[in-house]
């Protein structure tokens, strides 16, 4: 079945999605510190420019599709994504959600049925109106769902962002993807939790997976339908790409191809980890990786194009768009 993927530029169909980068980010930023405590390194301008730029080389490698998973609490600005996308070669789907792995802000965690000011959920007013109308008067709607658990686990704010996401994906369809824990298990309790809130966990990507080295925790998750996210490919400072790859051969060998998703949680800028910071510590951390360093390994490893061809375009479609 051919379903339209909301893009930046227009809903695209599914079979033309292309080989998809599922987990990225084009800039992460911090609005009220740039305004009072400007980066030296962000320069809107160039930021823009540059990610044309990568965007046209990664083109050039055959990505037809990035996913942008930028989302509050991360600095998310469509409109500014939507200058890159009008320019660049390869469609961008953005998506909802919002990060945090602790608290939120009290403008959120105040407001709400039953809060100090009582009314109806922002969340779930952010996430399904960014899903329906599109995103802060752009019209551009989301196609995918971010939450985030880390080693703070579910914390009463981290709860009540799954609830309202939950509820969005009910209401809309549209898919999950996690930021997860991987050392201390988080993708156990991520699906844990979204069974209890009625998510179909086929409709959800566990990302950070492939930071784990624990075969039998991703067969299991796995095994519960869940997409697994191999999506830091060249992060070296979390994980090695050693252990990606060799984790990542096992589970193909297993069969669990139509279970994996690839990708690298990089960006063209991030506040948190800014270029020259990125340059000394993580010089592989870029989009390009995966096309020059890591499938080049994995076919001296002996995967076929099939296969990948499976990770990089079927995989990602049917996340986006559905089985």
């Amino acid at each position: 079945m051919v379903r339209t993927v909301p893009t930046c530029t227009g809903g695209v169909q599914s079979e033309r999605l292309g080989t998809t980068l599922i987990h990225e980010h084009l800039f992460v930023v911090h609005q009220e510190l740039d305004l009072n405590l400007p980066h030296p390194e962000w320069d809107e301008q160039d930021a823009v420019e540059r990610a044309v730029t990568g965007l046209e080389r990664l083109h050039a490698l055959g990505v037809r599709t990035v996913v942008d998973l930028t989302v509050p609490g991360l600095g998310r600005d469509v409109a500014r994504v939507r200058r890159v996308a009008e320019r660049a070669p390869v469609e961008i789907v953005v998506a909802t959600g919002y990060y945090t792995a602790d608290v939120l802000p009290h403008a959120i965690r105040l407001h709400g049925p039953g809060r100090m000011v009582d009314g109806p959920d922002p969340l779930e007013r952010l996430f399904i109106g960014d899903i329906e109308r599109g995103i802060a008067g752009t019209g551009i709607r989301a196609g995918m769902l971010k939450v985030v658990t880390d080693v703070e686990g579910f914390t009463p704010d981290v709860r009540r962002v799954w609830e309202a996401a939950a509820a969005a994906h009910l209401r809309t369809g549209v898919p999950i993807t996690t930021h997860s824990h991987a050392s201390s298990g988080g993708g156990r309790e991520q699906q844990r939790m979204l069974r209890e809130l009625g998510v179909p966990l086929d409709r959800v990507v566990i990302g950070h997976s492939g930071d784990s080295t624990d075969l039998d925790s991703l067969r299991e998750l796995a095994d519960a339908g869940s997409y697994l996210g191999f999506d830091r490919f060249g992060m070296a400072h979390v994980a090695s790409d050693d252990d990606r790859v060799r984790m990542l051969l096992a589970l193909l060998e297993l069969g669990y191809g139509d279970r994996i998703v690839l990708s690298h949680d990089a960006a063209f800028f991030s506040r948190v980890t800014p270029p020259s910071w990125r340059a000394a510590h993580a010089p592989d951390w870029h989009m390009e990786h995966l096309f020059t360093g890591i499938l080049p390994r994995l076919r001296d490893a002996g995967v076929d194009e099939a296969t990948i061809e499976q990770l990089l375009v079927e995989n990602p479609r049917r996340v986006l768009a559905g089985a």
